[in-house]
């Protein structure tokens, strides 16, 4: 009975996220996870959480996890920020600093969440589109006309945006908030996290999901000065005061004290992505440059659409959008060397 829904929500289009096809057989390479587990620091530390950290609220403010964070990125705890997941903090994001501003640009192909979030909030959109081989030029944001969002690297299509052209950015826009959404920055890109020292209006966010393969966990993260941080903290305080539950403080500073481990799992994940580059050039896909745990493929005679359907009813689920600029791509998930054999050998058959 949806006439009692607000105006609001009877006007929202909701983000779709990939599918959560489970199951014997089943090859998930369509939500950008990773394929493999966490540290297993992580794994002690969350099985050390006993009961009566449990019956109790978590730290509202998750000081041991920030001021891990804060230490390893070279800040203080007041430029640091945490939430669950990044979406949440991109949410909580949108709502501090970008509501009362005349427009929020992102580009016109991106993380499909920033035009959810836009409507949600009644905030007004303007599109910045991407060259012909889906480079983001930062030159083509309008300078202090509103607020600018836009993932690095872009999502769906891996390509990343150097440190210099970003800072160049922030350099001519000084009188609004940039928010640079790092989600696939482990895997390519050059975090801008530093700059957050140099330029106040940077909000940088970051996740567990992807890099430190925390996806089931939701926990993210997000940087800048302070100021940015307490408008955070009073957008949050007012509507969850204990977004990060024990158990994921644990596991975060248990992943942050884990280096070796992370990077032995980014590189494999490099390897696989090199590997699988080759593979689909081989087999006739044109493949863009990627900086994330995720290519972004032209399928070979424009046939991306009906490779999606076969792959899907072989059990091997991969990204797909029927949409303009889109609808001949596939954006494929690193998994496993297995897993990624299983993809070519679907593609083969």
């Amino acid at each position: 009975m949806t006439n009692y829904w607000t105006e609001t929500v009877s006007r929202l289009t909701p983000y779709v996220p990939g599918v959560q096809r489970s199951g014997a057989g089943i090859v998930k390479l369509n939500t950008n996870e990773n394929p493999y587990p966490p540290s297993p620091k992580v794994m002690e530390a969350i099985a050390a959480v006993n009961g009566d950290q449990l019956r109790r609220y978590p730290d509202p403010e998750s000081v041991a996890l920030r001021t891990a964070l804060a230490e390893y990125h070279g800040l203080d705890i007041s430029q640091v920020f945490v939430g669950n997941g990044s979406d949440e903090i991109l949410a909580l994001a949108f709502l501090a600093y970008f509501t009362n501003h005349k427009v929020l640009q992102f580009p016109d192909i991106s993380y499909s969440f920033y035009p959810v979030y836009c409507d949600l909030y009644g905030i007004q959109a303007r599109t910045v589109p991407l060259s012909d081989d889906y480079v983001l030029p930062v030159e083509r944001f309008e300078p202090n006309a509103g607020g600018i969002v836009f993932p690095n690297p872009n999502a769906p299509t891996a390509r990343a945006v150097d440190e210099s052209s970003i800072a160049g950015l922030l350099v001519r826009h000084t009188e609004q908030v940039l928010l640079v959404d790092e989600a696939y920055a482990d895997f390519g890109a050059t975090s801008v996290v530093s700059l957050v020292k140099r330029f106040p209006n940077l909000l940088v966010s970051q996740t567990y999901s992807k890099g430190r393969s925390l996806a089931g966990m939701r926990l993210g993260v997000a940087f800048g000065h302070p100021t940015l941080i307490e408008g955070l903290q009073r957008v949050k305080n007012s509507f969850n005061s204990y977004p990060v539950d024990a158990v994921a403080q644990a596991a975060g500073i248990a992943s942050l004290g884990d280096e070796a481990y992370y990077r032995q799992t980014i590189e494999q994940i490099l390897r696989t992505r090199r590997q699988a580059v080759t593979d689909l050039q081989n087999r006739g896909f044109e493949v863009l440059p990627s900086a994330a745990n995720f290519l972004f493929a032209r399928a070979p005679g424009d046939e991306a659409g009906r490779i999606f359907r076969k792959l899907d009813d072989a059990g091997v689920l991969v990204r797909y959008w029927d949409k303009p600029r889109l609808n001949q791509w596939l954006r494929i998930s690193m998994g496993t060397d297995d897993e990624m054999q299983r993809l070519m050998s679907a593609l083969d058959a």
